[in-house]
This record gives C-alpha cells, structure tokens and sequence, in this order.
C-alpha cells in the first residue's frame, strides 16, 4: 500500500511524523512517501522517500502557496492513504476526498484552544477567529476518514463531535534516550530541551535560576522564535547559570538530558497546556531525570501518580527554584524519582504500544470498500 504523510510546516525529521509513524510504516512494507516544504531536498532515509516541495517564505505563504504546492504533490504520488499534519492542510484534506482519496487528519494540538495563546494574533481577535476554526474543523474533520489525535483529551472532543477519532500518544521510543551519566558523575545541572517561548515559561525558569541555592546551572537545549523573549532572559540575571545549547540533534539530546539531574517543563496555564501532554515530559521520563512540571490536573495525575517527580505553580519563580534545589541537593530522591518515570515509561508511555494502534488504524482505514 502507497501511503503519504503531508506537512508543510514541520521538519522533516519530525520526532512524531518521521522518526515514529513514517519509520513505523515503512519498516513493515507500506510504501512511504513524506511531503514537506523546507527546501533541503528530495532524498531516501530509512525506508521512508521523503518529498520536497520548496521552503515555505513566510506564515502566509506557507498557508496558502505551501499547502497548494503540497497538494500538487500528493495529487502526483496517488497514494492509497494521505495523513496530514497541520491544520492549514485540511482544505488539500477536503480536495484529496472529493476525488475518492482515504484521507487522515492528525491532531497534534487542540487548534481552538491553540488560537486562544497565539502571540502574533492580536488578543481582541483571538476568541472569533478560534471559534471560526472550530466550525471549520468540525466541518473537515467530519467528512475525513479518521482523525487522529495526539492526547486522550483530543480524542474525546472529537467522538463527542461523532467524529471518529484515535488517540496515538506521542510517547518515547523505547531505548532512545538511554545512556545516562551515573548519579554520583553528575554535575548540578537540570535541563529544558525544546521549544523556547514565553507561554512555555522561560521567563519564571530564568527568574528561578537566580534564585537557587544550591548554584545548579540550567541546560538549554531550542531555539528561541520569539526575538524579544530572548533579548529579555539574557538580561535577567539568572541568564548567568544558563548554558545555552541552542538547537540540539538527537543524539546530543540523549547527551544533554543523561548528564542532567532533573528535568524542567512549567508551561504557563494557557489554554492549550492544562490538557496537554507535552513530548518532553515523557522524553525526560524516560531518560530517567524527575520532573519539575505544572500542578495542572492531568500532569499531576502523571507525576504524582507514578512518584516521578515535582509539581509547582509555573508562574512563580521561588516554588521553581525550590524544587530545582531539592532535587539538586536531594541525589538519592531524584535517582528514586528517575527510576519511577523510567519504569512508567517502559511499563505505558511507549512508541511499541502507540505503534501497534497506528497499525491497526492504518489496516482499519485501508480495508477494501463495499
């Protein structure tokens, strides 16, 4: 079977598209095709042919001269099975049915909630054009094979919308981020790796490194796409424990968070963080680092639950720092910690049982029609 994955906005190496569902596909013999628009090139990597339409030059040209440019290309391939990737794909998603296609949508985030934090949007805004997107993308989804959703929480708003819909969690690969520094070779260092931003709390993480006590130095791993919060943090004089790592490849991740002692996720209660399940929590699980996490409910649930780790308020710099110095101070609790995420993770947050239910979705979606 000829299967396609569509994105115009995400990278081609793509923790959730490429590294697991493309992989995933291609190592039991579908025919994988990955269309992106970053323009590196057209090339063949571990059973997956991925499809270069050209780098989108701008936000607007990558909703609407991207998504026609990845629609060209998929109309091409004439692929048994197209997934899209980005909301802004529901259109070509809309334009593959009409012509008999099996079409696939998948959820990374809750779009209406998502609209509610974007910076760039001007807050008056906000609230019209994310309940205009939740009609559009009822009205899509609906009329699409299967939706696919990234959380429990996603999956549900979509069923009760009678919408058929599976949670595929973005949980870790199994092994991936093994090779940990022993406890006792460790450095007083914690970490965050990903996405740096001011609704993911960067700021109170900042203000926090300049309140320890207990002089531990914080891994920096990501890019900061927002000039401003970058020019602010480097001002502020918890800047002074940061080691910034910039933009960090796979294996220097695994690097990053083996040497680390603890590992830091504290979004900002925005509305599409209270019910998300962010890559990075499960990721600093399984390398066996504790959390320091949001008190929202659902991270609670997770970190309390499995004894993993410690939640704070995001938004208050000194209940950040203490966690950071009790971990820090505390070695034998934060391996004990460590060891409980990690065995969570190897137990029920894994790719292996995510894996088996894309599989069957995909065999599901893909039975011959009456």
């Amino acid at each position: 079977m000829k299967v396609s994955h569509l994105t115009s906005a995400h990278p081609r190496y793509d923790t959730r598209i490429f590294l697991k569902m493309c992989r995933s596909l291609g190592a039991i013999g579908y025919d994988v095709t990955l269309i992106v628009a970053d323009g590196k090139g057209e090339e063949h990597k571990e059973g997956v042919h991925v499809l270069d339409v050209g780098k989108s030059g701008g936000r607007l040209d990558r909703m609407t001269g991207a998504t026609r440019r990845v629609l060209e290309a998929a109309l091409e391939l004439d692929a048994d099975l197209y997934h899209l990737h980005d909301p802004e794909l529901l259109p070509v998603g809309l334009k593959l049915k009409r012509r008999g296609k099996r079409v696939i949508f998948d959820a990374h985030e809750d779009l209406p909630k998502q609209i509610l934090s974007k910076p760039y949007l001007h807050p008056v805004a906000r609230r019209p054009i994310s309940m205009a997107m939740s009609v559009f993308e009822r009205f899509a989804c609906s009329r699409l094979d299967h939706v696919v959703a990234a959380t429990p929480v996603i999956r549900d708003k979509f069923a009760a919308l009678g919408i058929r819909s599976t949670d595929i969690n973005n949980f870790p690969m199994l092994g991936e981020l093994d090779g940990a520094v022993p406890w006792e070779q460790k450095e007083r260092e914690v970490c965050y790796v990903g996405g740096i931003t001011a609704i993911r709390g960067i700021r109170e993480v900042i203000a926090a490194m300049g309140l320890c006590r207990s002089r531990a130095r914080l891994n920096l791993g990501g890019g900061f796409p927002e000039s401003r919060v970058k020019a602010d943090v480097e001002k502020m004089p918890g800047w002074a424990a940061v080691n910034e790592l910039g933009f960090l490849s796979r294996e220097a991740v695994r690097e990053t968070l083996g040497r680390s002692v603890a590992g830091i996720v504290t979004f900002l209660p925005m509305p599409n963080h209270i019910d998300a399940q962010p890559n990075k929590m499960f990721e600093y699980m399984s390398a066996g680092l504790p959390l320091i996490a949001s008190d929202f409910p659902l991270w609670r649930e997770i970190v309390e639950g499995n004894d993993c780790g410690v939640c704070v308020d995001p938004a208050d710099p000194a209940a950040i720092a203490e966690a950071i110095d009790r971990l820090v101070e505390n070695p034998d609790l934060a391996r004990r910690m460590g060891e409980n995420g990690q065995r969570a993770v190897n137990e029920r947050y894994n790719w292996a049982i995510e894996e088996k239910k894309l599989l069957a979705l995909y065999d599901t979606v893909l039975l011959p029609r009456a």
